[in-house]
């Protein structure tokens, strides 16, 4: 992984945070990022234990040196379509709440600054569920980086859809 060093853009309405730096990452073509703070490390694909009755997104658990870990496809999460059968998805083990787990991608980038280049917001006409987890844009030279937020991205509570009383 390489550190790359973006020029500044003109207007903007505020910046990525204190280290600007972001670990990017692809799932279905589109373009993203986290901020470093939130990545504890990126890993090729691991074996998966399925947890039955677990919401969509959560595909199943990981061992990573003894730590169990929560695998969450953003394929799912976002609502895209699924991995095309045969490929298999990259880690990216992200801190948050206290707790790690693993953002199922399917490739991973590099690791760029993005100190000098300020967030935009989302834009409106991405899927309601890329908006709940985007944070923010970042307007890149050739491309555009959807900025991801942790918690959100973490976050597959359901609601209750069983109705009646208890």
């Amino acid at each position: 992984m390489t550190v790359t060093t973006l020029t500044p853009t003109s207007g903007g309405t505020r910046t990525t945070g204190a280290t600007g730096q972001m670990c990017t990452f692809w799932v279905d073509g589109l373009y993203f990022g986290l901020q470093v703070e939130h990545v504890q490390e990126v890993l090729r694909y691991q074996q998966l234990t399925v947890v039955p009755c677990a919401p969509d997104a959560v595909h199943g658990l990981i061992n990573l040196r003894g730590q169990i870990v929560t695998a969450l496809d953003l394929r799912c999460r976002l609502g895209l379509p699924p991995r095309p059968e045969g490929e298999l998805p990259m880690n990216v083990i992200v801190r948050s709440r206290g707790e790690v787990v693993s953002l199922l991608v399917d490739d991973i980038g590099d690791v760029i600054d993005t100190t000098e280049v300020s967030l935009q917001p989302t834009p409106a006409n991405l899927p309601p569920t890329v908006q709940d987890v985007v944070g923010g844009v970042l307007p890149l030279p050739g491309s555009i980086l959807l900025v991801v937020d942790a918690e959100r991205a973490v976050d597959v509570s359901t609601p209750d859809t069983t109705g009646g009383t208890p």
